[in-house]
């Protein structure tokens, strides 16, 4: 069984900067894809960015691309900078953790935290 606590979420105005952090514990070792899910409000959710365990390849979303960057940490800790923010970047976000990068929407997701650019 594998934790996600996700963290760093908030109120910010359009231009703005905020870092999500997110601290997975458990059996991680067994997982090489950790990455960000978000729901906008009245939408579908939508992965925003993923990375492998060996921190080399990574993926954005269209829309974040030039914009969000993705890192690792450490073993069990990845990181979302977030910049030039948009009043459509508004989402819960949700850190996820996957065997497999194309299988992360079927892993093991946290309770999210909310971001808000207004």
């Amino acid at each position: 069984h594998v934790q996600l606590v996700e963290s760093g979420g908030g109120l910010v105005q359009p231009g703005g900067s905020l870092r999500l952090s997110c601290a997975a514990s458990g059996f991680t070792y067994k997982y090489n894809c950790m990455g960000w899910f978000r729901l906008p409000p009245g939408k579908e959710r939508e992965m925003v960015a993923y990375i492998y365990s060996g921190g080399s390849t990574t993926d954005y979303h269209d829309s974040v691309k030039g914009r969000f960057t993705i890192s690792r940490d450490n073993a069990n800790t990845i990181s979302l900078m977030m910049s030039s923010l948009k009043p459509e970047d508004t989402a819960m976000y949700y850190c996820a953790i996957s065997d497999t990068c194309a299988s992360l929407e079927f892993g093991y997701s946290g309770q999210g935290t909310q971001v808000t650019v207004s």
